[in-house]
């Protein structure tokens, strides 16, 4: 279990006041990372960051708005005078909307690209250039969707961001390899979250779940083995993969 323990490993994760994100910070703290939370709602993550401090782990957070590359650029400056250099990077950041494509508005879409696909690659550029010019391996791991791998109805800039999310992974792995940048994508099914669980007490949502093989909503807890896979050097040998945590979803029948 050596290779899972992430000791001396300081990762940043985009997102970080949403439940997953937060989830996410807590996991990669417990095996032994440092943790900078960032997002744009400060006073969310700066509590996380105070509660990951008071149980024993070294952790800080950074205000920022991940659509403007600047931002990224002060984030790590803050967090590396605070924690060390960033070794693990993991785009978490992301919003969504179901709105008919007809009926989208320009600014929506500018909304859901820009989070989603765009801050995904400021933040991989700005890391990238830092492990490259100081000569350091680095980590990214994207948290895609399945539904970049296959569609939902009125969910079209998400799917879209999400399907260039992966490319991306791909295409990054490729060139960042000869620098020791390894690039991975978790890409989860349907996961029970605050947001989300309002809908699946409808009828729509029943029908949702009933599609799954599993018969179940994914739960927070179910990504943590794949994220520590990824993110330790258990995967040292993985690059460009997308890692599906879906109960079989991504196989329902059509």
């Amino acid at each position: 279990m050596a290779d899972f323990d992430l000791t001396g490993q300081v990762a940043l994760v985009t997102g970080a006041s949403g439940d997953l994100g937060r989830h996410f910070a807590a996991v990669l703290a417990g095996a032994g990372a440092a943790i900078v939370l960032m997002a744009r709602r400060g006073d969310v993550i700066a509590a996380e960051a105070e509660r990951l401090r008071g149980l024993g782990h070294r952790a800080a957070s950074v205000t920022g708005d991940i659509t403007q590359a600047q931002g990224f650029n002060s984030a790590f400056a803050a967090a590396e005078s605070e924690l060390g250099p960033i070794s693990l990077l993991v785009n978490n950041a992301g919003i969504s909307l179901t709105t008919p494509s007809l009926d989208l508005a320009d600014s929506d879409w500018d909304a859901v690209i820009d989070t989603n696909l765009k801050g995904a690659w400021l933040a991989s550029h700005e890391a990238a250039q830092r492990w490259v010019k100081h000569k350091r391996p680095g980590n990214i791991i994207n948290i895609a969707s399945i539904l970049g791998q296959r569609v939902a109805n009125q969910t079209l800039p998400y799917a879209v961001s999400k399907a260039g999310l992966i490319q991306m992974t791909k295409a990054l792995s490729l060139e960042w390899a000869r620098h020791n940048i390894r690039v991975n994508a978790l890409s989860p099914g349907y996961i029970r979250t605050a947001l989300n669980e309002e809908f699946f007490t409808t009828e729509a949502g029943a029908t949702l779940i009933k599609r799954i093989p599993q018969r179940r909503l994914g739960l927070p807890q179910d990504l943590d083995g794949p994220l520590l896979l990824l993110a330790s050097s258990a995967s040292a040998y993985m690059t460009g993969t997308v890692l599906t945590v879906d109960g079989g979803h991504l196989n329902s029948s059509l």
